[in-house]
C-alpha cells in the first residue's frame, strides 16, 4: 500500500515556506535540500522540515496540500512557524 505525505518545508534563512507532497518524502528532502537544480527551493536552501501529515491516497494527500495553499491553510502555516 502507498503512503503519501503532504509536508510543510521553513527557511529560517529567507523566511520562506513550502508546502508539497510526496510517496517518498526523504528522497523529496533530498531532492529540495541537496539534489535539485532547478526550481523554487533551490533558491531558499536550507530547508527544515516542520510539519507532515500521512494519507492512504494521493487524492486525500493532493487536497489537503491545495487546502495548504489557500488563505486558511497559509494561516495555519503561519502560525506553526511563529511556534518554531
Amino acid at each position: 500500500m502507498d503512503e503519501f505525505v503532504v509536508y510543510i518545508l521553513y527557511s529560517e534563512k529567507f523566511n520562506k515556506n513550502y508546502t508539497g507532497f510526496t510517496s517518498n518524502l526523504i528522497e523529496r528532502f533530498k531532492s529540495h535540500n541537496v539534489l535539485g537544480t532547478k526550481g523554487y527551493t533551490l533558491k531558499f536552501r536550507p530547508w527544515t522540515v516542520i510539519h507532515v501529515e500521512f494519507f492512504s491516497s494521493k487524492a486525500a494527500a493532493m487536497r489537503r496540500e491545495k487546502y495548504l495553499k489557500s488563505g486558511t491553510g497559509r494561516e495555519f502555516i503561519k502560525n506553526l512557524i511563529l511556534k518554531l
